[in-house]
């Protein structure tokens, strides 16, 4: 849904008064106080540390070029976007899901001497909240203007985000966030569909106050300004305004789900007449919820019934309110209503005397702001994974929602339709041919897109290897030619339904998935020109038999293992023969120095027998008894 919505400007006088201080503990921890532009964090005259916003955005800091006009410190420094960080620049803050009072500075001061006051859009979580155009109202560019909203956070991180209007930079001068509770404001009703941003958050009967102007508390960190300027002047009954208060407790406030401040109901305006009438600027386009506060401070006023009085918003009578008989004296009392079907930029609210006099002590004024579609949370994870993994430059406005809001262009190179289901954003089409991305990979979260008709990364220097899930049933078009990438090609692509397959040019490797040839036959185009390491397609070389994408086939493993196996039982066959034989044969292994040693005594042995049967025969024949034969 598109939607331009024309910011109400609250111009809040930046001097300060001091007064009592609540020690009431707050129940929401979870705040965060960005000086936007500051070079450190700073604390200011009310504890408040404010940090240094280098680790929230990118852009440029800047000083205004009055400081000394400016009480605060957050207030002197500025965060500007040049164009050369794109048309769309975010701060990012990490949060627990919930929802979350923003309330932003927002200051021009001639920081950059241009004397030209500049155009742009603010989003908060996706959807459009302020618009400003150039030329701003004089008082507005010297001074600055305070503007806020309540939120919800549901994915973990809040983004308040800006986009460039023709060539000029956005600026903010700080961000305040603050937990709230989630059923504040009617929330049962209003649910996670809409965003409030104030058109008019008052205190009647009492000067502005609230964190950051004065030491008084408000737990969601709401300021509240003074009622005059809004107080109608034409109706005859204004100059008899005056203002009551008192310094007695007031029951019912600092009370969930909204927390409204003791003070707001301690202060009020009446009239001597019979009407109180306030003029409210609103955008048309919109529907607006009133949020009235009363109370009855007047101790004469006992028992309902002494004090009546009808609420007309546009004319038409919308309640009649008795504070006493609702609660009583000294008693927050507090009343919403919802304005539909405007037909005027000017809601007028009146309180019409019935018994005694109207009283109102403040009063709260928001837009509806229907809460723009957003990107499915998935395909947010892999576009922020791919703006890392292949280095998308500053200049290309990667930041916050790739499609939201809608009334804005998408990441550029990135198209965004519609999802099935109506409620939410998908990607379509990545087209960053030609953008100079270097030494990036393609993450492999990108199997998160499955929406993803096309993809587009030719003539880069990105490389690495294909991610398997690269190859979505829903992409028809894959242009990554002209880079760097390694590897195989995934399996993944032969079982997709593309149509277009150029992958030329790269240093791919390895065998060609058959299957993926099939598109050139059924009139689709594939181009693996240029990759030398590619085989076994019709125009490629054939693999070797044993070698498929870069490294072992499956059955170059096998044959490799049947090899081995085989080899192994040989050496076992070997080994075991060779140890049969030398269990037939131990005498054969003996030592050659044993061998000698047993040849030498046989030799000596058969000599020594030799000489005696020599011996025996030579005396037997000379008749000598043998030394043999007995006597």
């Amino acid at each position: 849904m598109s939607l331009l919505l024309i910011l109400q400007l609250l111009l809040f006088p930046l001097l300060c008064s001091s007064t009592s201080t609540s020690t009431t503990p707050n129940p929401f921890d979870v705040s965060y106080y960005i000086d936007c532009g500051g070079p450190t964090n700073t604390t200011d005259p009310f504890n408040t540390t404010w940090l240094s916003d280098r680790n929230y955005t990118g852009g440029s800091a800047a000083i205004v070029s009055e400081p000394l006009l400016f009480h605060h410190s957050q207030e002197k420094t500025l965060r500007y976007f040049p164009l050369s960080f794109g048309k769309k620049n975010c701060y990012t803050v990490s949060l627990p899901n919930g929802r979350y009072y923003f309330r932003t500075f927002t200051v021009y001061d001639n920081y950059d001497g241009k004397s030209h006051s500049p155009s742009f859009d603010a989003s908060v979580e996706g959807t459009l909240v302020y618009s400003w155009r150039s030329p701003w109202p004089e008082s507005l560019a010297r001074d600055g203007a305070y503007s806020d909203l309540f939120a919800y956070v549901t994915d973990g991180q809040a983004d308040f985000c800006f986009y460039s209007i023709a060539t000029d930079p956005p600026v903010i001068g700080s961000l305040q966030i603050n937990q709230i509770d989630p059923n504040s404001y009617d929330a049962a009703s209003i649910g996670h569909s809409f965003i409030l941003v104030n058109y008019g958050r008052l205190t009647c009967g009492s000067p502005q106050w609230g964190p950051g102007f004065t030491n008084d508390t408000d737990y969601f960190g709401r300021s509240w300004q003074s009622d005059y300027s809004f107080q109608s002047h034409i109706a005859s009954s204004s100059s008899a305004l005056r203002k009551i208060g008192t310094n007695n407790a007031i029951s019912g406030a600092n009370t969930p789900p909204n927390y409204f401040p003791a003070k707001l109901y301690q202060t009020a305006v009446t009239t001597d007449g019979g009407e109180i009438q306030y003029d409210l600027e609103v955008d048309a386009k919109l529907d607006y919820l009133l949020w009235f506060h009363f109370a009855e401070l007047d101790s004469s006023v006992n028992k309902e019934g002494q004090r009546v009085f009808d609420v007309l918003v546009n004319g038409n009578n919308v309640n009649r309110i008795d504070i006493y008989k609702e609660v009583g004296g000294f008693a927050a009392y507090t009343w919403s209503y919802t304005v539909k079907n405007l037909s005027s930029t000017v809601l007028t609210v009146r309180l019409v005397k019935v018994v005694g006099s109207p009283v109102i002590s403040g009063l709260e004024n928001y837009a509806l702001v229907p809460a723009d579609l957003s990107t499915v949370p998935d395909q947010v994870v892999a576009m922020r994974a791919l703006k890392d993994s292949l280095r998308v430059p500053d200049r290309m406005g990667w930041n916050g929602d790739p499609c939201a809001p809608t009334s804005w262009d998408a990441w550029e190179g990135v198209t965004c339709h519609l999802n099935k289901d109506g409620k939410s954003l998908v990607i379509s089409q990545i087209d960053l041919g030609t953008q100079g991305l270097k030494g990036g990979y393609i993450s492999d979260q990108i199997s998160l897109l499955s929406n993803l008709v096309s993809l587009n990364l030719s003539t880069n220097s990105l490389g690495g290897t294909l991610p398997s899930g690269l190859g979505q049933k829903s992409l028809i078009r894959l242009d990554l030619s002209s880079n760097q990438f390694t590897g195989s090609i995934p399996d993944s692509l032969a079982s997709s339904n593309l149509q277009l397959v150029l992958l030329n040019d790269n240093l791919l490797e390895g065998r060609v998935p058959e299957e993926l040839f099939s598109i050139g036959v059924h009139g689709g185009a594939i181009d693996l020109s240029g990759n030398k390491g590619l085989c076994g397609g019709p125009t490629l070389p054939d693999c070797p038999l044993f070698w498929e994408n870069g490294s072992l086939s499956t059955k170059g493993k096998i044959a490799i293992g049947l090899s081995s196996l085989v080899f192994f039982c040989v050496l076992l066959l070997v080994i075991y023969m060779f140890c049969i034989r030398r269990g037939r044969n131990d005498y054969d292994f003996g030592l050659p120095q044993d061998l000698m040693s047993l040849a030498a005594k046989r030799n000596k042995y058969q000599r020594q027998k030799s000489l005696m049967l020599l011996e025996m025969e030579s005396q037997h024949a000379k008749g000598l008894p043998s030394p043999f034969t007995p006597y």
